[in-house]
């Protein structure tokens, strides 16, 4: 397990990646990762981009709905400029478009995201939902941190690195991570995950963790009947889209299950959803995501 010092660490780092800077005219600033080498993670542009957005929304109306496009691989070696567009402003509801950038290898600034979000101010009305699948409780299963150290002699060398480096969101599988199970599995997986530190109260950071969290475990569910794994280097894979819905309040430095499942994959496709519990069984928000998935030998640059 991580320590407290270190896991407290590791979420100031979070917060202050998600921390966007207002650099005027709409414009933000998302900071690279400390230490990154690579590709930017999804996760983090989703939640730099809400980060921007709700900068300029009312605080009465929090975001009820994203929808993101991933246009091209972000580079860790630089920040993003997020360009924010106020589309609507009405009697209850907030919209915004932006478009998040980063210069190319030739110096070209280039879009690498676009989403929409949606904002909308609380009312009373009609409720209905999902109950939460019975599934073993966080303490009785191990972290995936741990048992990637206990397998780490298992794991490509290219990937140890990677796969070893301390996280700021803790993830409890209640299956067997495919990187551990080389046979093939029924596309479903059920994950504990929380922030590894306290967060601070304002619901907006929690909202953020929540989102950078939401695009991880979601991809390698359409991979799994096909034991396929890009930790493995038998699969090329990238999102394409992202959806995220937030239904009700949460914490994200409390434990949450995520319940993914993929019903359909093809043509170099897999479409993934994701339901997210609270520990008391409240469903507080859904997802989807369409990811590009190729096996080695089959992969051709986007």
């Amino acid at each position: 397990m991580t320590d407290p010092i270190d896991s407290a660490a590791l979420v100031d780092r979070l917060l202050h990646l998600l921390d966007v800077q207002d650099t005027g005219a709409d414009h933000f600033e998302g900071r690279r990762k400390q230490g990154g080498v690579g590709r930017v993670f999804g996760g983090q542009v989703i939640a730099q981009a809400l980060a921007a957005a709700e900068r300029t929304v009312a605080v009465d109306r929090p975001v009820h709905s994203l929808h993101a496009y991933f246009l091209r691989g972000g580079n860790e070696d630089f920040a993003i400029d997020f360009k924010v567009e106020r589309d609507l402003d009405g009697g209850s509801f907030s919209n915004r478009r932006i478009v998040a950038s980063q210069p190319d290898a030739s110096g070209e600034v280039r879009p690498i995201l676009t989403m929409l979000a949606s904002f909308h101010r609380a009312e009373p009305g009609v409720h209905h939902a999902e109950t939460m699948p019975d599934v073993p409780p966080p303490e009785d299963l191990p972290s995936d941190h741990d048992l990637r150290i206990e397998h780490a002699d298992k794991l490509p060398e290219r990937a140890r690195r990677i796969m070893l480096e301390p996280r700021p969101i803790e993830l409890r599988s209640v299956e067997p991570r495919h990187w551990m199970n080389p046979d093939p599995q029924p596309p479903l997986a059920h994950t504990w995950f929380r922030a590894v530190a306290p967060l601070p109260d304002d619901p907006k950071v929690h909202r953020a963790v929540l989102a950078y969290a939401s695009d991880m475990t979601l991809l390698g569910t359409a991979t799994l009947p096909h034991a396929l794994s890009s930790i493995k280097g038998t699969m090329m894979g990238a999102s394409l889209d992202h959806a995220l819905w937030f239904h009700e309040a949460f914490r994200a430095d409390e434990w949450m299950l995520y319940v993914c499942d993929s019903p359909w994959a093809g043509h170099a496709r897999g479409f993934n959803r994701g339901r997210i519990f609270t520990r008391d069984g409240r469903l507080i928000a859904n997802v989807a995501q369409e990811a590009l998935i190729r096996p080695i030998g089959s992969a051709k640059q986007t």
